[in-house]
């Protein structure tokens, strides 16, 4: 009897410690959607997608892949990947899904396989990584995530050299859950946190400098100013050269006829 009461509280345990992560359901295609089938090679030509807009794209082992999309206050994003390989490979490989917000700051994930690694005989490799919950306002300095872009980051951290350049097939899927956007923080971001990226305009002629004023020129001019060093050094050394002649004058014994 007492094994059984045992058992059927450790069944219990076990569920209890499941039910949460079961709550988290993986997101699903929205439907309709549209499949991306392009990523960018950095932040600058990141592909942007939306929530539940699937990504298909073919690439190489080695190849950096950039996407961006758009975070509001209260939503929750969690980032599902998938690379599959098609051909045979000689070792182990590693990889990585990066989260960045508008301002290029690396977000910390909460849940989710983000550098998992593939064996050699491995056909494919799942990630994923689950955000935190967007804030309306934060300090600058804390990190938080905030309203505004952000950028998804698939690369490989490492591999052998010979699998360098492989095919792969990579799928990808950004899910968004809206928590609303009330918090406890009194406060309110005025803007979406976007690097300024506006380049400066190019020059077509070379700029034309401006004339230089003539100077104008005084006799008094090389005299040292009032009260500079050069002035009281030449005031003591006259004062000395009295003070000298002086002294000489008076210590002098008198000649005689």
């Amino acid at each position: 009897m007492r094994t059984l009461i045992r058992a059927a509280a450790a069944t219990t345990a076990v569920g209890l410690a499941l039910t949460p992560a079961a709550a988290l359901a993986a997101p699903s295609p929205s439907p309709g959607a549209t499949t991306v089938t392009k990523a960018g090679t950095s932040f600058l030509t990141a592909t942007t997608v939306t929530a539940g807009q699937p990504v298909q794209v073919g690439a190489s082992t080695g190849d950096h892949l950039y996407w961006s999309f758009r975070a509001d206050a209260g939503q929750v994003h969690e980032v599902t990947a998938s690379v599959t390989f098609p051909k045979s490979r000689s070792g182990a490989s590693t990889w990585t899904v990066d989260v960045f917000d508008g301002l290029r700051r690396r977000q910390a994930c909460t849940a989710g396989a983000q550098t998992p690694t593939a064996d050699a005989s491995a056909t494919s490799v799942a990630l994923g990584c689950t955000l935190r919950r967007v804030r309306p306002w934060a300090e600058p300095w804390s990190g938080d995530p905030l309203p505004g872009t952000y950028y998804i980051r698939l690369s490989v951290t490492d591999l052998p050299e010979p699998d360098l350049g492989l095919p792969i097939d990579v799928e990808m899927l950004v899910g968004a859950t809206d928590e609303g956007g009330a918090s406890g923080d009194d406060g309110e971001l005025a803007a979406p946190l976007v690097p300024n990226t506006r380049a400066g305009t190019v020059l077509a002629a070379e700029p034309t400098p401006e004339p230089v004023a003539d100077e104008e020129y005084d006799l008094t001019g090389w005299l040292p100013e009032a009260g500079s060093r050069w002035v009281w050094t030449t005031v003591g050394g006259v004062l000395a050269a009295v003070a000298g002649v002086v002294g000489f004058g008076l210590t002098r014994r008198p000649r005689r006829p």
